[in-house]
């Protein structure tokens, strides 16, 4: 029986093949967007990445069976985080493996002892070190290709992450589709609700004013913290975060479909919708050529058809007030006029209680379902002797 080495990645020369092992994972699987390879380097390097930035630390992993590169694993622990949520978790991310379950054993295990010699006592994952993006393995919905800021795995991650040990971390993170037709019964529906409440004149829905964009992304951090805090396990925003993270759409919005609801001159919800750039980057081939880069910016002059909406934030004492719905129904008519499609509507938890409900009440089904996982490192049998690190 054949060893599997793990190893560590320090040098460029060992960045490469780290970077590029997905593109023989999904060799010819149409659903997969191949990664901004740029994008990618950037994300890993301790000098230039987010996540190093705030303090977070991380090593990287190839795993080999017979010479042969057979797998890749990022091993990090979010010291910031931890304390929030008071735990000690290794944060499992980068997780690409053949299709066999001894490699993926022999990775799970090296994490479990990686984790132990650190006094972590859970892994916890998978997160690329963004706890935004691309994060979970899909474990339902393979009709079409992820929106923007969601992954895609093979069917096999789920039953190797659970044949371990693994167990789900919180509910199902969900995607949502909801096609722009105006005259179903849904939307008609919809628009009747909102124009009653238009009448009623006491909620106001505008446009982001990207000349403001400072006071503009500080009224959404002053949302963003109290309209999600009811969720389990949440991490509120670090001021500096949320800027850094909106910063990168700022020059591919359309101020016209990101909308603020107030009341009385008061930020009271959120409903930013940004074009689906997935549409153009499942054909760039993550950049890793040259003549990718034209492709890209022939494919980024076409209309998309699905415009991503990636949250929505209503304050708690404006959740039955109908605010959403006026943003929902100004949304669907703003984007249908502008040649769009359908909405994408992701991610949000299956423990939500409030936006699931929501998003079928107008129409929406659910067309993606992704598992984060935890596993007590107790749990793990460190004696594994098929593998080798170095």
């Amino acid at each position: 029986m054949s060893v599997i080495q793990i190893r560590a990645v320090r040098t460029g020369r060992q960045r490469r093949p780290f970077l590029t092992f997905p593109w023989s994972i999904y060799r010819g699987d149409p659903l997969w967007v191949p990664p901004l390879l740029p994008e990618r380097r950037k994300q890993i390097d301790p000098r230039r990445g987010p996540f190093f930035q705030r303090g977070g630390k991380a090593e990287f992993f190839t795993a080999h069976q017979d010479s042969r590169l057979a797998g890749t694993l990022c091993l990090a622990e979010d010291r910031v985080t931890n304390q929030a949520r008071n735990q000690q978790d290794c944060i499992v991310g980068f997780f690409e493996c053949i299709q066999d379950y001894r490699v993926a054993e022999a990775m799970f295990t090296f994490a479990a002892r990686w984790a132990t010699e650190r006094g972590l006592k859970a892994l916890y994952g998978p997160f690329n070190l963004d706890y935004e993006d691309s994060y979970g393995v899909l474990v339902e919905g393979r009709e079409r290709p992820p929106a923007l800021l969601c992954g895609h795995t093979p069917p096999y991650y789920q039953e190797y992450f659970e044949r371990f040990g693994f167990r789900p971390a919180r509910g199902d993170n969900l995607a949502f589709a909801v096609d722009l037709d105006l005259t179903t019964p849904a939307a008609q529906r919809l628009a009747r609700l909102a124009e009653r409440l238009r009448q009623r004149g006491w909620i106001r829905v505008r446009s982001a004013d990207l000349v403001h964009w400072e006071d503009e992304i500080e009224r959404v951090y002053l949302l963003i913290n109290a309209a999600l805090a009811h969720l389990p396990d949440y991490i509120p925003w670090q001021r500096e975060a949320l800027h850094a993270t909106l910063a990168q759409f700022r020059q591919i919005v359309d101020p016209d479909l990101v909308l603020f609801a107030e009341v009385e001159g008061r930020a009271v919800g959120w409903f930013p919708g940004i074009p689906n750039l997935n549409e153009a980057f499942l054909h760039a081939n993550g950049l890793r050529y040259p003549w990718n880069f034209l492709r890209l910016w022939r494919d980024l002059k076409r209309q998309p058809a699905c415009l991503a909406i990636k949250s929505v934030l209503v304050l708690p004492e404006y959740w039955d007030a109908g605010v959403s719905v006026l943003l929902f129904d100004e949304m669907a008519r703003r984007a249908a006029s502008k040649g769009y499609h359908w909405v994408d509507l992701s991610l949000t938890s299956d423990d939500n209680p409030y936006t699931p409900a929501l998003a079928e009440k107008m129409g929406a089904r659910v067309y993606k379902r992704y598992r984060v996982y935890r596993l007590p490192v107790s749990q793990v049998d460190l004696a594994h002797r098929d593998v080798n690190s170095t």
